[in-house]
């Protein structure tokens, strides 16, 4: 027998942290958990039904073009500003998937990201 836990409806995030070669990148997207159509019975994990921030079609190429990976964590407990000062502090990169990201945008980001980081680390 297992415990099974249900999310409540509202906002929360979920993070995945991605070795890009040079470095570790923390991916995060920005979510709104939602109440399932139907019910989840079947399913012996945790249960959260979540819609990504801005839209999925521009979350998901985010995500993928950000190298972020298959295995995440999810939260509704922590502020998400815990994972951006996580992020400060241990020196990683973090891209945040939120209301405001464009595919252009995330691109450019992405490539400036790298320069800095070639510049500040050379190996």
């Amino acid at each position: 027998m297992r415990l099974v836990f249900t999310a409540p409806p509202g906002p929360g995030f979920t993070v995945g942290l991605a070795d890009v070669g040079s470095r570790f990148r923390l991916v995060a997207n920005l979510v709104d958990v939602v109440s399932p159509e139907e019910k989840l019975s079947k399913l012996p994990v945790a249960h959260a039904v979540w819609v990504p921030r801005p839209s999925l079609s521009v979350a998901a190429e985010a995500w993928l073009l950000a190298g972020g990976p298959h295995h995440t964590c999810f939260s509704q407990a922590l502020p998400f500003e815990a994972i951006e000062d996580f992020a400060e502090i241990a020196g990683i990169e973090l891209v945040t998937i939120d209301n405001d990201t464009r595919t252009r945008e995330i691109r450019r980001e992405l490539r400036w990201n790298d320069v800095y980081h070639r510049l500040t680390n050379p190996a």
